[in-house]
This record gives C-alpha cells, sequence and structure tokens, in this order.
C-alpha cells in the first residue's frame, strides 16, 4: 500500500532547504545558489518495509526569517514539517525556540523534525559553542554537499507519518 504524505521545509533563506531537498530525491548537489520563490513541489516514492511505500510530496516554499510569514496555504494539509537551519550562519537559529514553539502551538499534531544543515562547513567546537541553542532542539545534523544522513531524515520521518 503507498500512502501520499506531504512535507514541507521551512527555514530562512540559504539554509539548504531546496538542496537538501534535491539530494533526497535525485541524489545530487549544486553549489550554485537559486532563490525559490513562492513554492517548488517535488516527489519521491520510498519503501518503508516489505508491503508499505510512502509518496512524498515535499513542499520547498521560500525562506523566512520568521515562519509565521509563511504563507498558510502552504502550510495547509501538511503531514510533516522539516525545519532547516544553516549550522554556519548563527542568525538562522538565534530565535529557534520561538519559531518552534509556533509551529508546534499551530500544528500540535503534526510531527516536526529539526535540522541543522552544512555540517560539512562547521567544525566540532562550532557546533560545542553553540550547543545551548542547537543540542535541545535539533534531530539531525545534514549535509546536503556530502548527502550525510539526508536519506535517513526523510525515511525516519515518512516512517513516523504512516
Amino acid at each position: 500500500m503507498t500512502a501520499s504524505k506531504k512535507i514541507v521545509l521551512l527555514g530562512h533563506f540559504g539554509v539548504g532547504k531546496s538542496s537538501l531537498i534535491r539530494r533526497f530525491v535525485e541524489n545530487e548537489f549544486s553549489e550554485d545558489y537559486i532563490v525559490t520563490i513562492g513554492v517548488h513541489i517535488s516527489k519521491k516514492t520510498i519503501s518503508i518495509n516489505e508491503t508499505d511505500s510512502a509518496s512524498l510530496i515535499i513542499w520547498d516554499i521560500e525562506g523566512h526569517d520568521d515562519v509565521k510569514k509563511a504563507r498558510a496555504s502552504y502550510l495547509l494539509g501538511t503531514h510533516g514539517f522539516i525545519y532547516v537551519v544553516d549550522l554556519s550562519r548563527p542568525v538562522t537559529f538565534k530565535n529557534l525556540e520561538t519559531e518552534l514553539s509556533y509551529l508546534n502551538e499551530k500544528f500540535p499534531k503534526i510531527p516536526l523534525k529539526v535540522v541543522g544543515n552544512k555540517k560539512d562547513l562547521v567544525t566540532k567546537q562550532h557546533i560545542e559553542q553553540y550547543s545551548t541553542i542547537l543540542t535541545p532542539f535539533i534531530d539531525y545534523f545534514t549535509s546536503a554537499k556530502t548527502g550525510n544522513r539526508v536519506e535517513l531524515l526523510f525515511s525516519k520521518l515518512a516512517k513516523e507519518l504512516l
């Protein structure tokens, strides 16, 4: 049986939302930065087990420095959220707790994964420096460039949605 699930990626501009999706869907990465205007939708079907699969409809919405600025219509019907921060740009996780509180308040039953992306650009010491902000909230440290933990992120969320 195949279940269709809508996943929306949120976060500031330039955190790597589009790159994470491209790495997951096409197993590709590009250094070229292209701003997402509005929404870009991708699809990938993955196997969950021998009998079940998930057709993931992945919404890449334009980046905002405040999640409240995301169009409400983009968020309707969402089955799961991925909130992405750029580990190399602390401004993208400065208000992380407030952003996540808002999502949990407005969408209390929707699974939410928080991702620290661009792990390949930072040192362990850098992550430790910001550990009080990051550690309580980050579910996965990923790198769209290397592919590190990208597949795991999407597959774990898909399993949770079924």
